[in-house]
């Protein structure tokens, strides 16, 4: 399945080529809902935006015109929320990768209260609906300070005040090794972290299944490009862009539906037994609906990546969390100077403001 067309559009009287995707992510480069907020609802009003490609540098452009489905990446999504009726009247429907963790007390994350993060959880739920709003602990690190079980604490604290307000609750280990960017940040700054052994991943998921079940959460715990396999604790492997969980917010989308290939099927009449004859893989919709999921994975992502495809329109080195153990800055240095290149031109063509 293509993830976009490409379709024509006009800059300064200029007609250039553009991607024009369905499925947006915004974004895994950088937390576009807490900064970038009011940059990317006007490009949306303007219908295009640009992205410089970082690898090779290139600049090219993306349409909205197409765009019926975001999925939004955020630690602080409040600034979304004056914004979300723009997308109910432009028939755009979403949902957010809410990363609520709580390294408060360690200095780990530069980012509101707890408990302002909590109450925006709610108020985004209370907007969206329950299924909206995917509760991500991400990622789950182990420093000197910081052990298997305090890190359950942690997750038991926020899990009982979303108890009612989500459905999952994905995690990662942090692998650190892995992630030049991730242990150059944190050497840099001084963290003594540990590298996760397969014996305490096992703990951990053992000892959160049973937190799950026993606190009465009843959430989908799934793990964020995992290899460990540790579903005999319920624990599945996630898919952050997920056609699924897009399908069951946006079914009644039909030109969404059409470009996914999924087919929305009325519930049949019950049987002399009084049963409904459903396929076993049918998710149930609401308006005696089903359908039957198409999802695809992406070959683009990293080999333990379950997400569809969808164009991600964030760029790296631009987030001012400042997050001690950031992926996508190279230094604290390098997104401080993009993003006051960014107030300099807040509603350029790219995030940074940049021509």
């Amino acid at each position: 399945m293509a993830t976009w067309n490409h379709t024509d559009i006009t800059i300064n009287g200029q007609t250039v080529k553009a991607q024009a995707p369905v499925i947006v992510s915004a974004s895994r480069s950088t937390d576009i809902p807490a900064f970038y907020a009011d940059w990317f609802f006007d490009r949306l009003s303007k219908g295009y935006s640009a992205w410089t490609n970082p690898f090779n540098g290139v600049k090219s452009y993306i349409s909205y015109t197409n765009t019926r489905f975001i999925v939004f990446w955020s630690k602080n999504p409040s600034p979304l929320l004056p914004y979300l009726h723009i997308l109910k009247e432009r028939n755009i429907k979403c949902y957010i990768q809410y990363t609520l963790n709580d390294y408060e007390k360690e200095k780990l994350e530069k980012v509101p209260p707890l408990e302002y993060r909590i109450k925006t959880f709610k108020q985004l739920v209370e907007n969206l609906g329950k299924g909206s709003v995917v509760w991500r602990f991400d990622p789950m690190i182990l420093t000197d300070d910081i052990s298997v079980d305090s890190l359950l604490q942690k997750v038991q604290n926020i899990g009982d005040q979303l108890k009612g307000y989500t459905e999952k609750l994905v995690f990662s280990y942090a692998d650190i090794a892995m992630y030049k960017k991730v242990k150059h940040n944190l050497d840099v700054n001084g963290i003594h972290y540990h590298e996760w052994e397969a014996e305490q991943m096992e703990e951990f998921a053992e000892k959160l299944s049973i937190m799950n079940q026993e606190r009465g959460w009843n959430y989908q715990i799934a793990t964020c490009g995992e290899k460990i396999d540790i579903d005999k604790y319920g624990i599945q492997h996630n898919r952050c862009i997920d056609g699924d969980l897009i399908s069951r917010l946006a079914w009644d989308d039909k030109k969404l539906m059409d470009f996914m290939k999924v087919r929305i099927e009325k519930v049949p009449s019950p049987n002399l037994f009084g049963d409904a004859q459903l396929p076993g893989n049918a998710i149930l919709l609401p308006g005696n609906h089903y359908f039957i999921s198409t999802h695809k994975k992406d070959p683009g992502q990293r080999q333990f990546c379950e997400c569809m495809a969808s164009k991600d329109i964030g760029e790296y080195n631009t987030c001012p969390h400042l997050c001690e153990y950031c992926y996508a800055n190279t230094s604290k240095e390098s997104a401080l100077q993009n993003w006051n290149k960014h107030k300099e031109n807040p509603f350029g063509e790219t995030i940074t403001g940049k021509l």
